[in-house]
């Protein structure tokens, strides 16, 4: 079974995707930047006020799937400068608890909009 996975919590796709795909019982959420889901702004601030932002979003998609993050089995994050890798990593941490997802973390030259982080997910929920 395949569901499109919709929330008005999280930013309207600005392209031809889905924020949220569910296949049987795995999430796959698209990338999540710091756009306010409201209002279609940018939220460009330090990278921790942008990861909050991207982590509600994920949040929300989830949620609309009925997960949340104890779901979640793997993390794709993108990072415009490394150097911000400690500040993310406070905040993104702070959403998990063990056993933690699986996770690459990339330097990429440029990001949607000129942000400074995005950020993808699998989660996974074994229904009976």
């Amino acid at each position: 079974m395949k569901k499109e996975i919709f929330t008005d919590l999280a930013p309207k796709p600005i392209g031809p995707y889905s924020q949220g795909m569910l296949v049987d019982n795995t999430l796959y959420t698209a990338g999540q930047i710091a756009i306010v889901a409201e209002t279609g702004e940018l939220l460009i601030g330090d990278i921790k006020e942008e990861t909050h932002l991207v982590m509600k979003h994920l949040k929300a998609i989830l949620n609309a799937a009925d997960l949340d993050f104890s779901h979640v089995i793997k993390c794709s994050i993108f990072l415009s400068d490394l150097s911000n890798f400690v500040e993310f990593n406070e905040i993104y941490g702070s959403y998990f608890q063990a056993p933690y997802p699986v996770r690459e973390t990339v330097e990429v030259s440029k990001l949607p909009k000129g942000v400074n982080v995005e950020i993808s997910l699998v989660a996974y929920n074994e229904r009976s």
